[in-house]
């Protein structure tokens, strides 16, 4: 922050971001960094979301915020027109009018030790951390502490049924909820967690000899064999409830680094937004008398 009294620039709060979740963490695959915005354009807010969208995007400006920080990219695979006709076009435009700034830190926060799964670990009240997947030695992000999810231990042993009315409860609140594969009666001392799609890590949560694993959009053929070979329990989330956890640490980070205020958004931006439950069977028969 300026020793001015002014208040940081874009290009102060990019710095800040670089420090703690250095782009060279991020995956080859990714798009992170400062997408748009003046280096020189003064921050006094900042808005922390999950997904750029329209509506985070309207609710940033309604809150009067200067930049935006979000997890997701919001230009993540080849982009040739930005034009105000297309959906990402508009957005872009639309920031750009209003001056906002836009910076993402998506698979390097993931990584970061404290990163998105602390975050989620925070929630769970887990301690004795460790990542579930670290980093290759000697990559760039090879570091103490740091990988993708977190493994720890619960502070009270419970069973899934109970873990999984636990997770629905200390998340943030989304149609999908929380859905668990496994014994209900389980018991579940070792938990670990992974911020988004987890799918990927399922050998890794075996591996580490958990008790369970939560994480999001896991698929139906491979939660099915990772069961039958006799690996963790599964919790599946909501991908944006996952990931919602980081925001707070994010912007308790930015307000201490760099005296901005912050503002975090609980819009809730899961695509699926209607859940029913199967009927019991004794629901559908009609009262006796």
């Amino acid at each position: 922050m300026s020793t001015t009294g002014s208040p940081p620039t874009v290009a102060d709060v990019v710095a800040a971001l670089d420090r703690r979740y250095p782009p060279a963490w991020a995956e080859e695959w990714d798009r992170v960094g400062l997408v748009l915005g003046e280096p020189d354009h003064p921050v006094r807010r900042v808005a922390c979301v999950v997904d750029v969208v329209p509506e985070t995007v309207q609710e940033a400006l309604a809150a009067g915020a200067d930049m935006i920080v979000a997890h997701h990219p919001l230009l993540l695979r080849g982009v040739y027109s930005v034009a105000a006709t297309t959906y990402k076009g508009r957005i872009v435009h639309r920031l750009i009018k209003a001056d906002v700034a836009l910076y993402v830190a998506h698979t390097n926060a993931d990584v970061a030790a404290p990163g998105v799964s602390d975050a989620l670990a925070a929630r769970f009240g887990l301690t004795g951390l460790r990542p579930l997947h670290p980093p290759r030695p000697g990559s760039p992000a090879d570091g103490p502490g740091r990988g993708i999810g977190r493994v720890g231990e619960l502070p009270t042993p419970m069973t899934l049924a109970e873990l999984t009315r636990l997770a629905a409860a200390v998340l943030p609140v989304t149609a999908w909820g929380v859905r668990a594969a496994g014994d209900p009666g389980r018991m579940v001392r070792t938990l670990a967690v992974s911020g988004g799609s987890g799918d990927g890590f399922l050998a890794d949560a075996a591996a580490a000899g958990v008790d369970a694993f939560l994480t999001a959009d896991l698929r139906h053929h491979p939660a099915g064999e990772h069961l039958a070979a006799g690996g963790p329990a599964l919790l599946d989330a909501a991908h944006w409830a996952t990931e919602r956890p980081w925001l707070d640490d994010l912007a308790a980070h930015l307000a201490a680094e760099l005296g901005v205020e912050t503002v975090v958004s609980d819009l809730d931006t899961d695509p699926w937004t209607v859940h029913a439950a199967a009927p019991r069977p004794d629901d559908d028969k009609e009262p006796r008398p």
